[in-house]
């Protein structure tokens, strides 16, 4: 059975490794260093990839084919991106992230290249609450201005989350002097429903992401970001693929099996406070 190559949850590969991703495609094979410091290498022969699904917050090296990305990953039969879109592009919280407006304009084209406004899942996560000048401020309600515009071009599929404090992120929101604020679950719980009425709203179907407490709200579904059934369906010759749990992924979590080709090591600029990633230094 054909694997589900994932370009990557760890880092933006898209956006900032865009040479070596090209570069891996184009060899037909990656040396990956995972969490634990192991080595693997992975087979990238279009004929043993089932799908790619790339992960980014600015797919503008894809569209341009620097370094010959789009070129490689044309080999491909099928890509499946997934696409963050949070508002919060180009301020303190994500200095190295382009504007929502450019996110926005970059939807057509994906469109155009995947084939469906299906193959794009859009990634409105974290939902974050903060305070500014002693005042609470919010990227939750940038939402009635996003669905609209996915509405607009056919896409469905928005998955979410709030943000989750891990102890990197906390030292990290420290050290820049950003007080956030996690809301108790009650309160996210409101959250979550208007969300959910937004997206009726619009059309969209909302998937909350490792918080399953969430789905008990009509209109929210729990998330399996890749979906080897989904994946199944869109490809071109309807490939079987595996559509058993990915069991090194959180508990809650609900995505299939993929083999994931980033690294921690790519420390990557967008540098977003929240991130419980590497980050570059911002």
């Amino acid at each position: 059975m054909k694997e589900v190559i994932s370009a990557s949850r760890r880092t933006d590969l898209i956006a900032f490794f865009f040479g070596w991703l090209s570069s891996v495609f184009q060899k037909k094979r990656a040396r990956v260093i995972g969490p634990t410091n192991q080595i693997y290498d992975v087979d990238l022969n279009p004929d043993n990839v089932h799908t790619l699904v790339l992960w980014s917050k600015n797919f503008s090296s894809l569209l341009e084919n620097k370094e010959g990305l789009l070129d490689a990953v044309r080999q491909y039969v099928q890509a499946y991106l997934h696409f963050t879109i949070t508002g919060n592009g180009g301020t303190p919280i994500e200095p190295g992230v382009p504007s929502p407006e450019y996110a926005i304009s970059q939807l057509d084209p994906l469109i155009k290249l995947v084939g469906s406004p299906e193959r794009i899942s859009i990634r409105f996560d974290p939902v974050l609450f903060w305070n500014e000048e002693n005042l609470p401020k919010t990227n939750l309600h940038f939402f009635e201005k996003l669905a609209p515009e996915l509405y607009s071009r056919g896409l469905q599929r928005v998955h979410f989350s709030f943000a989750q404090w891990y102890r990197k992120a906390r030292i990290r929101a420290e050290r820049r002097g950003f007080y956030y604020y996690d809301p108790p679950i009650e309160e996210k719980m409101k959250y979550a429903d208007y969300l959910s009425e937004v997206a009726a709203q619009n059309q969209v179907q909302l998937y909350v992401c490792s918080q399953t407490i969430f789905s008990e709200i009509t209109g929210i579904r729990p998330s399996a970001c890749i979906d080897g059934r989904l994946l199944q369906n869109l490809h071109p010759e309807k490939e079987p693929v595996s559509t058993k749990k990915d069991k090194s992924q959180r508990k809650e979590c609900r995505c299939t099996e993929s083999i994931d080709i980033g690294s921690y090591k790519q420390s990557c600029p967008h540098a977003c406070v929240y991130c419980y990633a590497s980050v570059g230094a911002i």
